[in-house]
Protein backbone atom coordinates (compact mmCIF):
# COMPACT_ATOMS: atom_id res chain seq x y z
CA UNK A 1 0.00 0.00 0.00
CA UNK A 2 1.07 3.75 -0.26
CA UNK A 3 2.21 5.75 2.28
CA UNK A 4 -0.85 7.94 2.46
CA UNK A 5 -4.17 6.34 3.27
CA UNK A 6 -7.53 8.15 1.50
CA UNK A 7 -9.49 7.07 3.91
CA UNK A 8 -9.46 6.28 7.53
CA UNK A 9 -12.44 3.51 8.60
CA UNK A 10 -13.87 3.61 12.71
CA UNK A 11 -12.62 -0.13 13.03
CA UNK A 12 -14.92 -1.46 16.10
CA UNK A 13 -13.94 -4.90 15.17
CA UNK A 14 -18.02 -6.01 14.82
CA UNK A 15 -19.54 -6.57 12.00
CA UNK A 16 -20.38 -3.74 10.62
CA UNK A 17 -17.02 -1.88 11.06
CA UNK A 18 -15.45 -4.62 9.12
CA UNK A 19 -17.80 -4.86 5.96
CA UNK A 20 -17.54 -1.54 5.96
CA UNK A 21 -13.37 -1.58 6.15
CA UNK A 22 -14.13 -4.21 2.94
CA UNK A 23 -15.77 -1.91 0.80
CA UNK A 24 -13.93 1.25 1.54
CA UNK A 25 -10.94 -1.23 0.38
CA UNK A 26 -12.28 -1.53 -2.90
CA UNK A 27 -12.60 1.69 -3.52
CA UNK A 28 -9.03 2.83 -2.14
CA UNK A 29 -5.08 1.72 -2.78
CA UNK A 30 -4.79 3.03 0.60
CA UNK A 31 -6.68 3.13 3.83
CA UNK A 32 -5.77 3.56 7.65
CA UNK A 33 -7.97 1.55 10.64
CA UNK A 34 -8.85 3.65 13.89
CA UNK A 35 -10.58 1.68 16.86
CA UNK A 36 -11.60 3.76 20.31
CA UNK A 37 -11.42 2.13 23.51
CA UNK A 38 -13.36 3.34 25.72
CA UNK A 39 -14.33 1.18 28.55
CA UNK A 40 -17.09 -1.00 27.12
CA UNK A 41 -17.59 -4.90 28.40
CA UNK A 42 -15.65 -6.42 25.76
CA UNK A 43 -13.40 -3.73 24.86
CA UNK A 44 -10.39 -6.57 24.73
CA UNK A 45 -12.08 -8.57 22.50
CA UNK A 46 -12.93 -5.91 20.09
CA UNK A 47 -9.55 -4.46 20.35
CA UNK A 48 -8.47 -8.65 19.20
CA UNK A 49 -11.10 -8.23 16.59
CA UNK A 50 -9.03 -4.79 15.15
CA UNK A 51 -5.87 -6.23 15.02
CA UNK A 52 -7.36 -9.44 13.43
CA UNK A 53 -8.54 -7.40 10.67
CA UNK A 54 -6.09 -5.43 10.35
CA UNK A 55 -3.88 -8.68 9.71
CA UNK A 56 -5.73 -9.86 7.64
CA UNK A 57 -5.73 -6.90 5.01
CA UNK A 58 -1.94 -6.14 6.01
CA UNK A 59 -3.07 -2.67 6.88
CA UNK A 60 -0.05 -0.64 8.02
CA UNK A 61 -1.79 2.46 9.27
CA UNK A 62 -3.38 1.95 12.31
CA UNK A 63 -4.69 3.52 15.56
CA UNK A 64 -6.10 2.71 18.85
CA UNK A 65 -7.37 5.70 20.55
CA UNK A 66 -8.45 5.46 24.43
CA UNK A 67 -11.41 7.53 25.33
CA UNK A 68 -11.65 6.88 29.26
CA UNK A 69 -14.15 9.60 29.85
CA UNK A 70 -16.86 7.42 28.64
CA UNK A 71 -16.45 5.05 31.74
CA UNK A 72 -16.69 7.81 34.05
CA UNK A 73 -19.47 9.99 32.31
CA UNK A 74 -21.61 5.93 32.16
CA UNK A 75 -25.34 6.39 31.38
CA UNK A 76 -24.91 3.70 29.64
CA UNK A 77 -25.15 -0.85 29.72
CA UNK A 78 -21.73 -0.84 27.19
CA UNK A 79 -20.05 1.22 29.99
CA UNK A 80 -21.42 0.90 33.37
CA UNK A 81 -21.30 -2.37 35.23
CA UNK A 82 -24.30 -1.24 37.60
CA UNK A 83 -26.78 -1.33 34.35
CA UNK A 84 -27.78 -5.05 32.50
CA UNK A 85 -27.19 -5.24 29.45
CA UNK A 86 -31.00 -6.01 28.49
CA UNK A 87 -32.18 -9.66 26.49
CA UNK A 88 -35.25 -8.96 25.83
CA UNK A 89 -36.54 -6.77 22.29
CA UNK A 90 -35.93 -2.64 23.76
CA UNK A 91 -39.13 -1.10 24.15
CA UNK A 92 -40.14 2.56 23.04
CA UNK A 93 -37.37 5.37 23.40
CA UNK A 94 -33.59 4.94 23.08
CA UNK A 95 -32.17 1.96 25.28
CA UNK A 96 -29.94 1.71 27.54
CA UNK A 97 -26.70 0.13 25.46
CA UNK A 98 -26.71 4.02 23.49
CA UNK A 99 -23.77 5.40 24.50
CA UNK A 100 -24.03 9.22 25.02
CA UNK A 101 -22.61 10.74 21.54
CA UNK A 102 -20.60 8.08 20.91
CA UNK A 103 -20.80 8.30 17.15
CA UNK A 104 -19.62 11.98 17.52
CA UNK A 105 -16.45 11.43 19.42
CA UNK A 106 -15.40 8.85 17.20
CA UNK A 107 -16.16 10.81 14.30
CA UNK A 108 -14.11 13.63 16.12
CA UNK A 109 -11.08 11.95 16.82
CA UNK A 110 -11.54 9.92 13.24
CA UNK A 111 -11.46 13.44 11.33
CA UNK A 112 -8.64 15.18 12.73
CA UNK A 113 -6.72 11.93 11.99
CA UNK A 114 -7.66 12.19 8.44
CA UNK A 115 -6.70 15.46 8.58
CA UNK A 116 -3.64 15.00 10.07
CA UNK A 117 -2.99 12.09 7.19
CA UNK A 118 -4.29 14.27 4.07
CA UNK A 119 -6.94 11.61 3.88
CA UNK A 120 -10.15 12.67 1.78
CA UNK A 121 -12.68 9.99 3.74
CA UNK A 122 -13.72 8.98 7.45
CA UNK A 123 -15.71 5.73 6.84
CA UNK A 124 -18.52 4.22 9.47
CA UNK A 125 -20.39 1.28 9.51
CA UNK A 126 -23.53 3.33 11.06
CA UNK A 127 -26.81 1.25 10.38
CA UNK A 128 -29.91 3.35 11.06
CA UNK A 129 -32.53 0.45 9.88
CA UNK A 130 -31.50 -1.63 12.78
CA UNK A 131 -29.70 0.71 15.08
CA UNK A 132 -31.99 0.48 18.33
CA UNK A 133 -33.01 4.24 17.97
CA UNK A 134 -29.40 5.09 18.38
CA UNK A 135 -29.74 8.85 18.04
CA UNK A 136 -26.14 9.43 16.89
CA UNK A 137 -26.90 6.33 13.72
CA UNK A 138 -29.43 8.83 11.39
CA UNK A 139 -28.91 10.02 8.55
CA UNK A 140 -29.34 14.01 9.98
CA UNK A 141 -26.83 13.14 12.42
CA UNK A 142 -23.91 12.60 9.84
CA UNK A 143 -25.12 15.56 7.58
CA UNK A 144 -24.86 17.50 10.93
CA UNK A 145 -21.68 16.06 11.38
CA UNK A 146 -20.87 16.82 7.99
CA UNK A 147 -21.57 20.39 8.22
CA UNK A 148 -19.19 20.55 11.14
CA UNK A 149 -16.23 19.04 9.77
CA UNK A 150 -16.82 21.37 6.59
CA UNK A 151 -16.40 23.99 9.10
CA UNK A 152 -14.04 23.50 11.83
CA UNK A 153 -10.85 21.98 9.57
CA UNK A 154 -8.61 24.12 7.43
CA UNK A 155 -9.86 25.71 4.63
CA UNK A 156 -7.92 23.45 2.13
CA UNK A 157 -9.30 19.93 3.91
CA UNK A 158 -11.53 17.87 2.00
CA UNK A 159 -12.72 15.57 4.22
CA UNK A 160 -16.18 13.18 3.18
CA UNK A 161 -18.19 11.47 6.18
CA UNK A 162 -18.98 8.29 4.45
CA UNK A 163 -21.52 5.46 5.81
CA UNK A 164 -21.97 2.90 3.14
CA UNK A 165 -24.07 0.84 4.91
CA UNK A 166 -26.64 2.99 6.36
CA UNK A 167 -29.50 2.07 4.75
CA UNK A 168 -28.90 -1.60 4.83
CA UNK A 169 -30.41 -4.05 6.77
CA UNK A 170 -28.57 -6.82 8.83
CA UNK A 171 -28.71 -9.26 6.14
CA UNK A 172 -27.78 -7.06 3.26
CA UNK A 173 -24.63 -6.69 5.42
CA UNK A 174 -24.25 -9.88 5.60
CA UNK A 175 -24.30 -10.62 1.72
CA UNK A 176 -22.42 -8.14 0.88
CA UNK A 177 -19.82 -8.81 3.11
CA UNK A 178 -19.55 -12.01 1.43
CA UNK A 179 -19.32 -10.80 -1.45
CA UNK A 180 -16.27 -8.99 -0.44
CA UNK A 181 -14.58 -11.84 0.77
CA UNK A 182 -14.36 -9.60 4.03
CA UNK A 183 -13.72 -12.06 7.14
CA UNK A 184 -16.35 -12.04 9.02
CA UNK A 185 -15.00 -15.07 11.14
CA UNK A 186 -13.02 -12.44 12.69
CA UNK A 187 -15.51 -10.16 14.12
CA UNK A 188 -16.85 -9.90 17.07
CA UNK A 189 -20.24 -8.31 17.87
CA UNK A 190 -21.90 -9.25 21.46
CA UNK A 191 -21.94 -6.68 23.94
CA UNK A 192 -21.28 -8.38 26.84
CA UNK A 193 -19.46 -11.65 26.56
CA UNK A 194 -15.69 -12.45 25.08
CA UNK A 195 -15.64 -16.13 24.93
CA UNK A 196 -17.96 -16.71 22.82
CA UNK A 197 -21.18 -14.42 21.76
CA UNK A 198 -24.06 -14.82 24.68
CA UNK A 199 -26.98 -15.06 22.20
CA UNK A 200 -29.31 -12.92 23.73
CA UNK A 201 -27.94 -9.80 23.71
CA UNK A 202 -29.94 -7.07 20.99
CA UNK A 203 -26.14 -6.91 18.59
CA UNK A 204 -26.35 -10.48 19.07
CA UNK A 205 -29.93 -11.05 17.79
CA UNK A 206 -29.24 -8.62 15.33
CA UNK A 207 -26.26 -10.73 13.76
CA UNK A 208 -27.70 -14.00 13.90
CA UNK A 209 -30.97 -12.29 12.17
CA UNK A 210 -28.55 -10.88 9.50
CA UNK A 211 -26.69 -14.57 8.79
CA UNK A 212 -30.05 -16.37 8.70
CA UNK A 213 -32.14 -14.26 6.14
CA UNK A 214 -28.74 -13.99 4.25
CA UNK A 215 -28.96 -17.87 3.85
CA UNK A 216 -25.40 -18.27 5.68
CA UNK A 217 -24.40 -19.55 8.94
CA UNK A 218 -22.48 -17.34 11.20
CA UNK A 219 -19.01 -18.49 11.71
CA UNK A 220 -18.46 -17.52 15.21
CA UNK A 221 -21.39 -19.83 15.74
CA UNK A 222 -19.89 -22.62 13.93
CA UNK A 223 -17.86 -25.72 16.32
CA UNK A 224 -14.48 -26.26 15.52
CA UNK A 225 -15.26 -29.97 14.45
CA UNK A 226 -18.00 -29.05 12.07
CA UNK A 227 -15.93 -26.60 10.69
Amino acid sequence: MSASPQAVVCLSGGLDSCVTLAATMARHESVAALHVTYGQLTQARERSAFDAICDHYDLGTRLVAAHPALVEIGASALVDRSIDVPDQEPGEGVPVTYVPFRNAQILSVATAWAEALGAVEVCLGAVEEDSSGYPDCRAEFFRAFQAAVDTGTRPDTRIRIVTPLLEMDKAAIVRLGLELGAPLHLTWSCYQDEERPCGVCESCRLRAGGFERAGSVDPLLVEPGDA
